[in-house]
């Protein structure tokens, strides 16, 4: 099961969408066109891919890969570099939950 917030990291670009609840990663998979290749990095570090199901149903089928905090952070010090908002030598993390919340202010300033 899938421990909010997560990333959605898509394939082939830089970009990751924080979403803090399971409704909201629904909503955002089926408004999505996502590839084979995206993938879900929860709160523990567990990757989830996404499979069609039926017309509306998206499965989220957790992976044997598991993420580090460092590889989290390299994933969001590449999604900042790739929007020239921070530089990427000051972004650091003690844990992945700490590394995601951090999207979570970026995230809220889209939504509005």
């Amino acid at each position: 099961m899938i421990v909010f917030p997560c990333l959605l990291k898509l394939d082939g670009v830089d970009e990751l969408i924080y979403l803090d609840s399971q409704a909201e990663l629904n909503k955002e998979c089926v408004a999505l066109i996502w590839e084979e290749k995206d993938f879900i990095i929860d709160t523990e570090g567990a990757c989830y891919t996404l499979r069609q199901q039926g017309v509306n149903k998206i499965i989220f089928e957790k992976q044997l890969r598991t993420f580090s905090v460092t590889e989290v952070t390299e994933l969001i010090q590449a999604h900042k570099f790739s929007q020239a908002q921070t530089c990427i030598i000051k972004i650091h993390f003690s844990s992945i939950k700490q590394a995601i919340e951090a999207l979570a202010s970026q995230h809220s300033s889209q939504r509005q």
